[in-house]
C-alpha cells in the first residue's frame, strides 16, 4: 500500500471521529446535549456559568471544522494536523486528571455525549490511538503535499463551524423562575368525637368488648398512622405543599423528547388511577420558550418551576440523567427513575408503587 492511500485512510479515520464527536454532542437535542456537556466536563475545570456556554459552541464548532479541515490540503501539515494532535493532548490529560482525581473509570467522559457513553479510559486509549496516527500522518505526509498559500479556507471553515452552533443553539436568556398555579391538596378531615356509650346492663367481659363508635375510631387513627412521618425533602422551595401527601417529583428538559413520552405517561397513567399523586415539575432551563409544546405533548398540564442550568443537575444528582421521576410521601423519596437506561422510567412498575400501602413500603 502506498503512502498516499495510508495517508488518506488516517486522515479518513480521524476526520471522522471529530465529525462523529461533534454531532454526538448534539444529541438527543442541541440544547440538552451541550447543556449536559458544560456541567460534566466544562463547570469541573472552572469555567463560570456566563462563560461555559460561549466555549462549549466554540469547542464543538473547532471539533466540526478540525473534521472538514483534515480532508484539504491548506496548511494540513503546518497548522491543522498539529492543531489537531494538541486539541486531543488537552483532552486526554483532563481525562487523566479526572480519573487520578475521582479514583476510577465510572461514567460516561462525554466525548460523544449521550450517543455512545465512554468510559475515561476508553477514552484516554482512544485518544493515544488517535495521536499516533496522526503523528504517523504528520511523517509520511511529504511537505510539497500541503497549500500554504490559501490561508482563508482555514479561517472560513473555522468560523462557518462555530457559528453555524451559535446558529443551531443560541444562547438562552435567564428566564425568570416561573410558578404554575399549584392544586392545593385537600387532606381528609377525621371525626374523631367519640358517641355516647349506651349502658348496658350486663357485660360478660368488659375488656374484650367494643362498641362500634370505639371501633370506628380505631379505624380512623390506623388510617392516620398507615403513613410515614413527614420528612423535609429539600423541594418545597420550589412546591410549598411537596412534603404533604403522595407526590410525584418530575424533573425534566423542555426539548428532550424523552422527558415528553414520561410525561405523556403519568398524564395517561393519572386518567385511570384514583388519588394519583400530584405532579410537580422542575424544568431545566434550556429551551424555555417549549414549555407550551411541552404540555401539549404530555396531554396537561402541571404546576412547574423553571431553574437554571446548574442549579438543575445539582437537584437532579450526581451520575443522573433525564428524566428524572421522584415518588415522595410526606417528603420520604421511596423511588428514584433517571435517565434512559437501566433506571428509566417505568410506567408499569410506577402504577404498582403507587399502589402500595405503607405497610408494604417499609418492607
Amino acid at each position: 500500500m502506498s503512502k498516499n492511500n495510508i495517508a488518506w485512510g488516517i486522515r479518513i479515520v480521524i476526520s471522522f471521529l471529530f465529525l462523529l464527536s461533534a454531532v454526538a454532542k448534539l444529541y438527543p437535542s442541541p440544547y440538552f446535549a451541550i447543556s449536559t456537556f458544560e456541567v460534566k466536563q466544562l463547570y469541573p475545570m472552572g469555567f463560570s456559568e456566563g462563560f461555559a456556554p460561549y466555549f462549549s459552541r466554540i469547542l464543538i464548532g473547532i471539533e466540526f471544522a478540525l473534521g472538514f479541515l483534515l480532508l484539504q490540503k491548506n496548511f494540513l501539515r503546518t497548522i491543522v494536523i498539529p492543531a489537531t494532535i494538541l486539541l486531543l493532548a488537552v483532552f486526554t490529560m483532563h481525562l487523566t486528571i479526572e480519573t487520578f482525581m475521582n479514583g476510577g473509570n465510572s461514567g460516561n467522559c462525554g466525548c460523544f455525549g449521550s450517543l455512545l457513553p465512554m468510559t475515561p479510559i476508553e477514552a484516554i486509549i482512544k485518544n493515544v490511538l488517535a495521536m499516533a496516527l496522526l503523528v504517523w500522518l504528520f511523517i509520511i505526509m511529504p511537505k510539497s503535499s500541503e497549500k500554504t498559500h490559501n490561508f482563508w479556507v482555514l479561517a472560513t471553515v473555522t468560523l462557518a463551524s462555530i457559528l453555524a452552533l451559535f446558529m443551531v443553539a443560541p444562547i438562552q436568556p435567564i428566564v425568570a423562575e416561573t410558578f404554575e398555579p399549584e392544586t392545593n391538596s385537600v387532606l381528609p378531615v377525621i371525626d374523631t368525637t367519640m358517641t355516647s356509650i349506651p349502658a348496658v346492663e350486663t357485660l360478660k367481659d368488659t375488656t374484650s368488648i367494643k362498641t362500634e363508635a370505639t371501633k370506628k375510631v380505631e379505624k380512623e387513627v390506623e388510617k392516620v398512622i398507615d403513613e410515614p412521618a413527614k420528612k423535609k425533602s429539600g423541594f418545597a422551595q420550589y412546591f410549598s405543599t411537596i412534603d404533604n401527601g403522595r407526590k410525584t417529583l418530575a424533573l425534566f428538559v423542555p426539548g428532550c423528547d424523552h422527558c415528553r413520552d414520561a410525561a405523556k405517561e403519568l398524564t395517561e397513567l393519572r386518567k385511570k388511577t384514583k388519588n394519583f399523586p400530584e405532579i410537580s415539575i422542575i424544568f431545566m432551563n434550556e429551551e424555555a420558550d417549549l414549555i407550551p409544546d411541552f404540555f401539549k405533548a404530555a396531554g396537561a398540564e402541571y404546576p412547574y418551576k423553571i431553574i437554571e442550568v446548574i442549579p438543575f443537575w445539582k437537584v437532579l444528582g450526581s451520575g443522573r440523567y433525564t428524566p428524572g421521576i421522584k415518588y415522595l410521601w410526606n417528603g420520604n423519596e421511596y423511588k428514584y427513575y433517571d435517565g434512559i437506561n437501566a433506571n428509566k422510567f417505568d410506567i408499569h412498575d410506577f402504577e404498582k408503587l403507587i399502589a402500595k400501602p405503607y405497610n408494604e413500603l417499609k418492607k
